[in-house]
């Protein structure tokens, strides 16, 4: 008995199939533009011994002051398991707080912590730096309209019509 060959398989021929090519693709552009931005924050979260995802929670719990986790996974974009295991590491290293709701005991509330409050003041002339870079180069203006259209882009998982917002 002989054994099967395997022939190469031919690319996707059927435009139907596959309406765009990767360099067209908005999911692909939108994960390159993100590594291509992330590439300039990686090493300064890495001296400072923080992933991503911390770091988002950092943010947005600075930017928010207090909030009941399930909202602090919703605007860092973390699924509630990791932020479960996020927290305790936050939480150990004097980041964040974290404490039952008094009105309901289910709900647990995370606050920036003085030491999260340093760690963003210590990090604020390195992201600023970089920001200033990827306007130098991309162009400010650029930058803030890109930003307007992501979030618009972002609402299309809401109610609202994002071409609303220009009337």
């Amino acid at each position: 008995m002989s054994e099967p060959t395997h022939l190469p398989i031919p690319p996707v021929a059927d435009d139907r199939l596959l309406p765009r090519n990767t360099r067209r693709s908005l999911p692909i552009a939108l994960l390159r533009a993100r590594e291509a931005v992330m590439s300039h924050f990686r090493p300064m979260l890495a001296k400072l011994d923080v992933t991503e995802q911390q770091w988002r929670v950092i943010r947005v719990l600075a930017e928010a002051g207090t909030l009941d986790a399930s909202d602090v996974a919703e605007k860092a974009f973390i699924l509630a398991p990791s932020l479960t295991r996020m927290i305790k590491s936050l939480e150990e290293r004097g980041y964040i707080t974290k404490h039952k709701d008094k009105g309901d005991g289910r709900r647990v509330l995370l606050q920036i912590a003085p030491a999260g409050l340093t760690l963003i003041n210590t990090v604020a002339p390195d992201s600023r730096a970089i920001y200033d870079d990827i306007e130098a180069r991309y162009g400010r203006e650029r930058v803030e309209h890109l930003i307007d259209l992501l979030n618009e882009l972002a609402m299309l998982n809401d109610d609202e019509n994002p071409q609303d917002m220009h009337k």
